[in-house]
């Protein structure tokens, strides 16, 4: 039988993707202000959803001028990928580094179960932000491969047969954050039903 993968295992394939801290005191201001920003960002995303949030919206509640808001983002799309990429940044040092179920330390299927509804915890408003952004390709980018191998580590973990890297892809699929609003705005299903239906793919799997 095939020993599992140590914790450390784990870390490899996931760190390229988490942030490097800066020793530089100017980066280290500049990072400071652009965090700032992105929370301001979060605050009117929460608030007003997507479609809310312009370079105007976002300069006013952060009380800084608009020409300091494109510097840093470039453009609207622009601040969407970096609220996209602060998304997936969180999720990813918690399930990483964080306590269990979702971080280290707990069996197997209740990681990925707590992985699934942390994802759809975020989804309302990634959902929308991903709307805004027109994300195209993200199948192909780091975030989603980094979210992969994760799931394809804890499948192996607990036993789950067949292709791991196909039944990944359709594990994640089911949380697709697009699909997710429309089963929750559209179809009238809570947050809580589809995170009970996530939990039940996930023990049919692996038990």
């Amino acid at each position: 039988m095939t020993a599992h993968p140590a914790p450390q295992a784990e870390q490899h394939p996931l760190a390229f993707v988490l942030p490097v801290a800066d020793e530089h005191g100017e980066r280290s201001d500049a990072a400071r202000n652009r965090q700032l920003l992105l929370d301001a960002a979060e605050e009117l995303v929460r608030e007003c959803g997507a479609d809310g949030l312009t370079m105007d919206a976002l300069a006013k509640r952060a009380g800084v001028g608009k020409g300091t808001v494109f510097r840093r983002f470039g453009n609207r799309s622009g601040l969407m990928l970096a609220l996209l990429d602060q998304s997936d940044r969180k999720m990813q040092a918690a399930y990483m580094f964080g306590p269990p179920p979702l971080g280290p330390g707990a069996p197997p299927a209740e990681r990925l179960i707590a992985f699934g509804r942390a994802r759809l915890a975020a989804t309302e408003i990634e959902g929308d932000i991903r709307r805004a952004a027109d994300v195209s390709g993200r199948y192909a980018t780091a975030p989603y491969a980094v979210a992969k191998t994760h799931v394809m580590l804890l499948l192996r973990q607990a036993g789950a047969a067949g292709e791991i890297p196909l039944l990944a892809d359709s594990l994640l699929a089911a949380l697709d954050s697009t699909l997710v609003l429309h089963q929750i705005r559209v179809l009238g299903y809570t947050s809580e039903q589809i995170g009970d239906h996530w939990e039940r793919l996930v023990r049919w799997v692996v038990e």
